[in-house]
């Protein structure tokens, strides 16, 4: 028997062996603030998993957005932040945090999958499945606390590290990611970059790439280009309320987009093809 969190429908397609175990004894915690039992564990993991390259908010940034609920508006998107800790037996076995995102004039929902981060025992087990799945719930919920309707169309989004053969840990974390069916917008055509999260004064953007789940409509091969740019839009807008416009400008600055004749961006495999990327 599994937890009621667990939706079968929202598996991605290469998740499906998720479905394999009996997940019963596993408890899904959502933080709520700062005093909350699970939030310093939470936190310590994030941090020292993702602190030393940059890749974790400061912990007052977390608390922020925990403060916030779903009454954080930015730039016409409404955003509301999730800090979630699946436990079982007194640990904690992923932690995820995530934003679901909806704005005023455009349909569906984003969600920007922050952080996941599975205790080594629990990996390759097919618990991560269940939590790549688990944003798309939380999208449907705030469609419809936004007063929209939860079927809209749903997007997936996580920023991850190009392929590097001498990093295994990112080239596992990509791996899983596109057996799962998640695909990289082309970053031949996007050069995205995320804004310094440790507010140093000559600290530099971070190239990174965008991973996506077009839920639902996961065999198709691009996304037009307007709809990339309503990624890259929202997530600035996302970070534009935590850290110092300079950073978010030099993000912006160093996020370059090449126009393409079809006005449609590839998707692609995240690392089938790696001559294609930076690092590799």
């Amino acid at each position: 028997m599994n937890p009621a969190w667990m939706v079968p429908k929202d598996l991605a397609p290469g998740d499906q062996k998720s479905l394999e175990r009996d997940w019963s004894g596993f408890e899904m915690h959502v933080v709520r603030d700062g005093s909350d039992a699970w939030f310093r564990p939470a936190y310590d993991a994030l941090w020292n998993e993702f602190g030393a390259s940059g890749e974790v908010e400061l912990e007052d940034v977390i608390l922020r957005r925990l403060e916030r609920g779903d009454r954080w508006q930015a730039d016409g998107y409404r955003l509301c932040y999730r800090l979630c800790v699946l436990h079982h037996a007194g640990k904690w076995a992923v932690i995820h945090d995530e934003t679901a995102m909806v704005a005023d004039s455009l349909p569906g929902a984003m969600v920007h999958i922050s952080h996941q981060l599975v205790a080594p025992e629990w990996r390759r087990t097919g618990l991560a499945g269940w939590m790549r799945a688990l944003p798309v719930d939380h999208g449907r919920r705030f469609l419809a606390a936004c007063g929209r309707c939860p079927s809209e169309p749903m997007l997936l989004i996580a920023e991850m590290e190009h392929p590097n053969p001498a990093d295994p840990a990112t080239l596992a974390r990509l791996a899983a990611s596109e057996k799962a069916g998640f695909k990289m917008i082309d970053p031949a055509t996007v050069h995205y970059h995320q804004p310094d999260f440790l507010g140093a004064a000559d600290g530099a953007p971070l190239p990174l790439s965008l991973v996506i789940r077009n839920v639902g409509r996961e065999e198709e091969a691009s996304l037009p280009e307007s709809m990339v740019r309503q990624i890259i839009d929202g997530i600035y807008a996302m970070f534009g309320t935590d850290f110092p416009g300079k950073s978010i400008a030099a993000a912006r600055a160093a996020s370059l987009m090449v126009a393409t004749p079809s006005g449609e961006v590839r998707l692609l495999p995240p690392i089938s093809r790696p001559a294609e990327f930076p690092n590799a």
